[in-house]
């Protein structure tokens, strides 16, 4: 079997201790999977040490193909390593090594040898297809890594308990497994007792227990709420999005202020929808709301926290923008348009204030650190573009014409008032408090995060 290999480097601005003990950690295989593959973790011994094994199911088209991956060789903090045992590869072998250069540097390196199924043939038309792919998984890998390792250290916090809502979502996947990494513990908050199957899975709003164990806690991160784009909205949805953030908000501040040791600071979310549509208008932190639906919720929802604050309780409302991942939002809508030659919506004039969804765990992390930091905060890049730049921004990425608008009547006429709100209305919000404050972004160009998430950086090989 002639055997192929891979090799990418990266230098971390850490020992080798700290980036092996990063790789421990649980949630570190999750946050590593590029957000455009479709891999699902199966099971997990939570381990690295040998005979310990994890077992993904990988979607290919489709096709999914279990993939059982062993660990066969550890030796902490220089290395560890794993074989395929049974998957999509002829064979896998795959070592984590971490070369110590000084007590504050090292270099991470994956070295892989691998083969394609199906002998010559696999070999003869895979190959190139095979490496571009581990040169983009190992970009993406190792970008999240280094940038991971310099958020920890930036920060430089002990151990925090921290709780969150909506932890299964977008967003709230993402925070867990960064926090996990980071060397925090992570209280899953549930509407319900009976999705709070776990030790560490609370229920606060149906359990008077639960939610007296959220005493001395570090922080609440409330992410939950019925998503917006969901449904075409009847009044009966457009109820339900509004209960779902201002009842449980209004109930939770409640129960955080009556606890004997509350959480030091308690990160609600909320959404520059609540400026409505301003035009050119730039808008910040200071700017007034808006005055449609979407506006009206987010001032309720950000009102509803106003019982942790009399408190004492320090209180940050984080306004979403426009949060880019192929896996939900807005950009796994347009991918498929864009893909098939789609361009702007409406006039194309309309701004649109995005970030990159590891911005959006990355500010959420500085927001539980840095007391200085309170009230209404933009979650958005600090460059904004009209929807006509962001969907040529996006066929230049993925090397598509952006040349079919789709006409406002059109949308209004699939989607009703959520296409004013949500896609035709012009948002230009500029993140002044997280600038201020020092918050160092890993995406100020759109193009930029798009070539990170959708895979489109590659990490040469330097075997």
């Amino acid at each position: 079997m002639l055997v192929q290999q891979f090799v990418a480097s990266t230098t971390l601005p850490v020992s080798a201790e700290t980036a092996f003990a990063y790789h421990e950690r649980q949630g570190a295989l999750e946050r590593l999977i590029p957000p455009w593959q479709s891999v699902e973790v199966v099971s997990s011994d939570k381990s690295l040490k040998p005979g310990s094994v994890v077992v993904l199911k990988v979607s290919i088209g489709p096709a999914s193909k279990t993939w059982v991956a062993e660990h066969v060789d550890y030796q902490r903090p220089d290395f560890f390593a794993d074989t395929q045992r049974s998957g999509p590869f002829a064979a896998w072998n795959h070592r984590h090594e971490f070369l110590s250069s000084s007590d504050q540097r090292c270099v991470l390196r994956d070295r892989v040898e691998y083969e394609l199924p199906m002998g010559t043939i696999g070999r003869l038309f895979g190959s190139d297809l095979a490496r571009r792919q581990l040169e983009s998984m190992f970009a993406y890998r190792h970008r999240v890594t280094l940038d991971d390792l310099r958020l920890a250290s930036k920060y430089n916090r002990d151990p925090m308990t921290i709780a969150v809502s909506g932890a299964t979502g977008l967003v709230g996947s993402r925070l867990v497994s960064l926090l996990r990494l980071l060397g925090h513990r992570v209280l899953r908050l549930e509407r319900t007792a009976e999705k709070a199957d776990g030790e560490d899975s609370l229920a606060p709003w149906s359990r008077e227990e639960d939610a007296q164990r959220l005493n001395g806690i570090d922080a609440v991160i409330h992410l939950a709420g019925k998503s917006i784009a969901s449904a075409r909205w009847t009044e009966k949805i457009k109820q339900e999005i509004r209960d779902s953030r201002v009842d449980l908000t209004t109930e939770l501040a409640n129960k955080l202020a009556t606890l004997e040791t509350p959480p030091k600071v308690f990160v609600c979310a909320s959404a520059t929808g609540l400026y409505g549509d301003r035009g050119n208008e730039e808008l910040t932190e200071a700017s007034k709301p808006g005055n449609d639906f979407l506006a009206s919720v987010a001032q309720q929802w950000e009102a509803a926290c106003q019982p942790a604050a009399s408190s004492g309780i320090r209180v940050c409302n984080a306004r979403f923008g426009i949060v880019l991942d192929p896996r939900g939002g807005a950009l796994q809508k347009m991918l498929l348009p864009a893909k098939l030659c789609g361009g702007h919506l409406g006039d194309g004039h309309q701004w649109w204030s995005w970030i990159a969804l590891d911005d959006v765990v990355g500010a959420i992390y500085h927001l539980i650190c840095d007391e200085r930091v309170t009230g209404p905060v933009n979650f958005v890049a600090p460059e904004p573009m009209t929807n006509r730049d962001f969907a040529k921004t996006l066929g230049h990425v993925i090397s598509r014409p952006a040349l079919v608008p789709a006409p406002a009547f059109g949308l209004k006429l699939a989607m009703g008032e959520m296409a004013d709100a949500l896609l035709l209305a012009s948002t230009k919000a500029v993140p002044k408090k997280l600038q201020a404050t020092g918050y160092h972004f890993r995406f100020e160009r759109a193009e930029e995060a798009l070539r990170y998430c959708l895979g489109i950086d590659r990490l040469e090989s330097n075997d």
